[in-house]
């Protein structure tokens, strides 16, 4: 079987190839890249690459395909991943937040994850949100509602007596614009 995209190495792109390998700083999926290059420059088909260096057979093939149409730079290196949309705004995200620098619902000595979602909710700062989306949001913020001084926000919030200047005015006025 004829190989579709040959791999053609210059004496350069040989010796930078192995120049990374014997490195040791590099990750295991770009030595892998380097090592199907080398392999693919002495004639090796797809199917033996993919069989000593323990990956799959399309592995080998995108790799030379890359390499052929974008360079050797392109064929190592991993593109940028986009990643899924932002579930909430930036202006939701800081409500979410300010509610949990707020203080607790009566009869509840502090805020849990779900009684959060549950109040984002009701307050109609968001159509519906997960704990685990409240989680992931107070995480980004290094918040930890369990604990008693929870983070920089709620000393901005608080005035100097110890009370609360009315979080929803201040998110307002101070919030991220909506379209970040």
């Amino acid at each position: 079987m004829v190989v579709k995209r040959p791999v053609h190495l210059t004496e350069e792109e040989r010796i930078y190839l192995k120049h990374i390998l014997n490195g040791g700083t590099e990750k295991a999926r770009k030595l892998n890249k380097n090592r199907i290059l080398l392999m693919a420059d002495k004639g090796e088909k797809d199917k033996t690459i993919a069989e000593i260096l323990n990956v799959a057979k399309n592995t080998g093939r995108n790799i030379r395909q890359r390499y052929a149409d974008e360079g050797l730079e392109m064929a190592l290196n991993e593109s940028p991943r986009t990643g899924g949309p932002k579930k909430f705004t930036g202006k939701q995200e800081a409500k979410i937040t300010a509610l949990a620098c707020s203080d607790a619902p009566e009869g509840y000595s502090r805020w849990s994850l779900r009684l959060l979602s549950d109040k984002a909710v009701e307050l109609g700062v968001v159509e519906e949100i997960s704990f685990n989306n409240v989680r992931n949001i107070l995480k980004k913020n290094k918040l930890k509602p369990h604990l008693k001084n929870i983070g920089v926000l709620e000393q901005l919030i608080r005035n100097s007596s110890g009370e609360w200047n009315g979080f929803w005015t201040y998110m307002s006025e101070n919030a991220i614009p909506e379209d970040q």
